[in-house]
């Protein structure tokens, strides 16, 4: 079951506790942690949540980046009436593993299902970024009469999108944290939109030990998973939203010809959500409304 995080206040005078209504008061959505297991793995997954009388949306964070991502739903009033849901990964932000080493993209698929048949979400629409883009077009597969929606955010389905897992296998490195810092490095000095900002929280998003079953499963499933096929078979409605630096992706004529919705974000590399905020909120509501 959820356990609350909520703030612990400490000892407050009378003219305090009107102040600390107020901050209660302000919450504008749910912080919880749940306890999963899969496969004897153990986890305590971080999540972010909120009611609302609309079908809930489902947010899966990419590589190096957090449930935080789309905290600043609460911001669009827009989506006022929209529930959403999200967590950090395991191996990431504020959720605990109990082994890193069995992290990957299908295990993070299993978290996603269990997540889902937990909090009893029949219906959804879902939204992921790269690595979380990944892990939702697989969920997608396992469950397309429960997906109302998919916005697909520089998600992998083709080799092409590789651009920072494939590093694992052209940069190897003596240990999971000499990978990591150099990962860290190169990505600093990478010329793309937010790509600096991006760096420079990976060592508090990420554990080192988690990066190598990711990123390699990332190279796999994108070079042998035949994803694009798995994508374009959805038949819900989807959009493929990426960064006007990426526009060069091959794909892109190709899989608007086949009904995928195309959204191009301007002023933005891979992280719509860091660059461009305004513009990724306007174009996920238009989608899913």
């Amino acid at each position: 079951m959820f356990c609350s995080e909520d703030q612990i206040f400490p000892a407050a005078t009378v003219l305090d506790i009107f102040t600390i209504i107020r901050i209660r008061n302000m919450k504008e959505f749910n912080k919880a942690v749940l306890p999963l297991t899969i496969e004897g793995t153990e986890l305590r997954l971080s999540v972010i949540s909120r009611t609302g009388k609309m079908d809930p949306i489902l947010f899966l964070h990419g590589f190096g980046s957090t449930k935080e991502d789309y905290a600043d739903i609460t911001r669009q009033n827009t989506f006022k009436d929209y529930p959403f849901l999200a967590y950090d990964a395991p191996g990431c932000g504020e959720s605990y593993c109990s082994d890193l080493n069995q992290v990957s993209i299908p295990f993070l698929v299993q978290t996603a299902v269990k997540f889902l048949a937990y909090n009893d979400i029949r219906r959804f629409h879902l939204v992921g970024h790269s690595m979380g883009g990944l892990t939702a077009l697989l969920l997608a597969n396992m469950m397309p009469d429960k997906v109302l929606s998919f916005t697909n955010i520089e998600g992998n389905i083709a080799p092409e999108d590789c651009f920072l897992s494939r590093q694992i296998i052209e940069h190897p490195a003596p240990s999971a944290k000499a990978f990591f810092d150099e990962f860290i490095e190169r990505t600093l000095n990478t010329p793309a939109y937010s790509s600096p900002l991006y760096s420079a929280s990976l060592k508090q998003k990420v554990r080192a030990e988690a990066v190598n079953g990711i990123f390699s499963s990332m190279v796999d499933l994108s070079d042998n998973g035949d994803l694009m096929n798995k994508f374009l078979d959805l038949s819900c409605p989807k959009m493929f939203m990426y960064g006007e630096q990426n526009r060069h992706l091959s794909y892109l004529d190709f899989i608007e010809s086949k009904g995928v919705r195309l959204s191009e974000i301007p002023e933005c590399g891979h992280f719509p959500m860091y660059s461009n905020p305004p513009e990724m909120w306007r174009e996920l509501f238009d989608f899913i409304s």
